[in-house]
C-alpha cells in the first residue's frame, strides 16, 4: 500500500480528492488537511509515501510547501493554474493535475506513483548482515541501481531519509547513494560514532564541522536541521566534548 497525505484549502475539493483515493486499491489515506502548515505536521507524525498537494493555497503555497521540505515523499500537484507545470516539474513532481480533473486522470497519476515506488533501488536489508562487519572492516554493502556496492562506514558524511528510501551521501562523491531502506535499520546498525539529529537526518559525528544555533554545519553548502526530538541528546554529546566556558 502507498499512504498517501490529501491537500487542498477547498472543502469540495479536498473531499473529492480524499474519495479518488479511496478508490485506488493500492493507495492508503493517511490524512487530509486544508493548509500545508497543518501537512507539516501530519508528515511529523506519520509516515508518508506520497502527497497530493493543492498549489494555490493561503499562508504557505504548495509550491513553497515542497520546497521547504527537508526530505520531501513522493509529489503530485493539483491546481486550477496550468502556469505552474514548468515549476511542478522543476521540483522533481511525479505528476501534475490540472483541475478539474476526473477519476481516469487520477488513476493515471495514481499509477505513476506506483511505478516511480516500484522501479527505485532495493537494499540489502541491513538487518540480515553480520552485525560485526561495521567494527571488523568498517564496510557495508548496499544495493543501488540494481547492483550491490561497497561503501566504507568511515566514508559516509550524513544519510538523509526520504519516505522509504535512503540518500548516503559520501565524502568526495558529488552523488548520493540511493536505496531502499529506513532509517532505524540504518541507524541500528552503524558505530556509535554516528548519530541521529533529525526524523530525516543521521550524521557523521567526526564530520561536523560546525554547530550554529539549530543547524549542524556540514560544509559550506550542506546545513542540516536539529529535531527537537533529537536535540537533548545531541546537546548531551557536545557538552562531553566541550572545552571552555
Amino acid at each position: 500500500m502507498i499512504k498517501v497525505l490529501a491537500i487542498d484549502d477547498e472543502p469540495l475539493a479536498l473531499q473529492q480528492l480524499a474519495s479518488y483515493i479511496q478508490k485506488v486499491p493500492f493507495l492508503q489515506l493517511v490524512g487530509q488537511c486544508q493548509s500545508a502548515l497543518e501537512a507539516k505536521d501530519i508528515l511529523n507524525r506519520e509516515p508518508v509515501d506520497a502527497v497530493f498537494c493543492d498549489i494555490n493555497m493561503p499562508d504557505l503555497n504548495g509550491m513553497d510547501f515542497v520546497k521547504s521540505l527537508a526530505a520531501p515523499p513522493l509529489i503530485v500537484f493539483t491546481t486550477a493554474y496550468s502556469e505552474y507545470a514548468v515549476e511542478g516539474f522543476k521540483v522533481n513532481a511525479v505528476d501534475y493535475l490540472l483541475k478539474p480533473f476526473g477519476l481516469d486522470d487520477f488513476r493515471r497519476a495514481a499509477n505513476r506513483l506506483k511505478e516511480r515506488l516500484e522501479t527505485s533501488p532495493v537494499a540489502v536489508p541491513v538487518a540480515e548482515m553480520p552485525q560485526s562487519n561495521a567494527e571488523e572492516d568498517d564496510t557495508i554493502f548496499i544495493k543501488t541501481d540494481y547492483k550491490v556496492v561497497k561503501i566504507a562506514i568511515s566514508d559516509i558524511r550524513y544519510i538523509e531519509g526520504m519516505s522509504e528510501y535512503l540518500k548516503i551521501h559520501l565524502e568526495g562523491q558529488p552523488k548520493p547513494i540511493v536505496t531502499l531502506l529506513s532509517m532505524k535499520k540504518m541507524e541500528e546498525y552503524l558505530p556509535p560514532s554516528f548519530m541521529r539529529i533529525h526524523r530525516s537526518y543521521i550524521v557523521n559525528l567526526k564530520r561536523i564541522q560546525e554547530v550554529n544555533k539549530n543547524r549542524v554545519i556540514m560544509d559550506a553548502d550542506t546545513y542540516l536541521p536539529i529535531g527537537d526530538n533529537y536535540k537533548e541528546a545531541f546537546n548531551d554529546y557536545l557538552n562531553t566534548r566541550f572545552l571552555g566556558k
